[in-house]
């Protein structure tokens, strides 16, 4: 009697060579084109950071009232889509209003501190705002400084305006870019791949 054994084809040391390959192409092409919308997306996104002087309560609690005057301050001017220029230039011009709203408030509570606005380029980690998750990278920011500032920090993103409910922040280009980002396949997989990468970047410069 004669008996048929069914076998799987055994791939040779050079077949599973070639297909890994395939795949480390198909990935890495893949992160590429991730790494490509990432970047785009932090070239149309304008952070809000206030750093507090310390961690002492006072001063977090103080951070937070800063916080609500900036942002009652700030309300209506991140309201229209704008370009990544015009975002810069709305930012820029509204420094010594935000830096102003700041000292007012310490003035109030009898905090005698130094307050700095300025607009920069800051690193942030992976970071969630309601439902969507910003990537890790390098993202102009206006930045509050508060005393030495060495406190815990705060953030938002000024635009889109995401700080305050604002209707027209769904009509901005980069929330628009937000939203198809975090839609992607296996979006938070390769989110943690990007941050691990641009982590490794900070580290070495």
């Amino acid at each position: 009697m004669f008996s048929i054994e069914n076998r799987t084809p055994s791939l040779s040391r050079q077949d599973l060579v070639a297909v890994l390959g395939l795949l480390c192409a198909l990935l890495i092409s893949s992160l590429a084109g991730f790494g490509a919308d990432c970047d785009a997306l932090r070239g149309h996104t304008v952070r809000l950071h206030i750093l507090a002087n310390s961690d002492a309560a006072a001063d977090q609690a103080l951070k937070l009232q800063v916080r609500d005057r900036i942002l009652q301050e700030t309300a209506g001017a991140f309201a229209q889509p704008q370009t990544r220029q015009a975002a810069l230039a709305t930012a820029q011009a509204q420094l010594p209003a935000i830096r102003r709203a700041a000292e007012q408030v310490l003035a109030q509570a009898g905090v005698d501190q130094p307050v700095q606005a300025s607009l920069e380029r800051t690193y942030f980690t992976t970071r969630q705002y309601g439902d969507l998750l910003l990537p890790a990278g390098v993202y102009d920011a206006v930045q509050v400084t508060i005393g030495e500032g060495a406190g815990h920090n705060w953030w938002c993103v000024l635009y889109p305006p995401l700080c305050v409910p604002a209707a027209a922040a769904q009509d901005a280009p980069a929330f628009q870019q937000l939203q198809q980002l975090n839609r992607q396949p296996h979006f938070k997989p390769k989110l943690a791949v990007v941050e691990l990468v641009e982590d490794l970047l900070q580290r070495a410069g």
